[in-house]
């Protein structure tokens, strides 16, 4: 294209431009191989790039997900610290969704046979959600959208058993996918209540700072 073929920029713009997508982030840690291990296990990522001071590591077209900063080793002695600072400040989790509930209970199989299991699971209401942390502590929602459209989300959250819970309700994966086996439909089992066991009281979480939460 030539300079007088440009296409005019767009007018100024009050409004929020936002980013298209979540590129990479970022930890600093004193166990890489530990965390380069969890990360190729939980996402099959694979390190291109990697010295004694960093590591990036993709798991699809982009050129890095997540870059691991080395720090030193004596550091671990602060891992309490370190660990649970998410508790007290700073960034609490990244959230990541699954296009359908199959592809997330079927990973939360998979996951649980090599030994790694959610810190919570919950039916957050507007989604269904699966917390892991990894050996830094870092906490990763996957999550499923229990609705259709963004509009129906925005419904939800004006109506009266959103504002009694904005938490959400505790769920058994395991047994959503076992009701998901029995050929359950997907949408069912997105309901709050559905994934707990029969016999089971559904655990309501009404308060929004508790220590399974933070």
């Amino acid at each position: 294209m030539g300079a007088d073929e440009r296409s005019p920029l767009a007018p100024p713009t009050s409004e929020p431009l936002v980013p298209d997508t979540l590129a990479h982030w970022v930890i600093k840690t004193a166990r890489p191989k530990e965390m380069i291990d969890w990360y190729g296990e939980v996402f099959g990522a694979r390190v291109v790039h990697e010295d004694n001071r960093i590591a990036f590591l993709t798991w699809d077209h982009e050129s890095h997900r997540l870059a691991l900063v080395k720090v030193p080793g004596l550091l671990r002695l602060l891992f309490p610290l370190a660990r649970f600072r998410r508790k007290i400040y700073g960034i609490d989790h990244l959230a990541l969704t699954y296009d359908s509930l199959e592809r997330l209970l079927l990973n939360h199989e998979r996951l649980r046979r090599v030994g790694i299991q959610p810190v919570w699971a919950i039916n957050h209401g507007p989604t269904t959600s699966l917390y892991y942390e990894d050996p830094d502590g870092t906490r990763l929602e996957f999550q499923v959208e229990n609705f259709p459209t963004p509009a129906e989300t925005a419904d939800f959250f004006a109506r009266p058993e959103f504002e009694h819970n904005p938490i959400g309700t505790d769920i058994d994966p395991s047994y959503l996918l076992e009701r998901l086996r029995s050929g359950a439909p997907a949408g069912d089992l997105l309901a709050p209540g559905a994934g707990t066991r029969p016999g089971t009281r559904p655990r309501a979480n009404t308060r929004a700072i508790t220590f399974r939460t933070l």
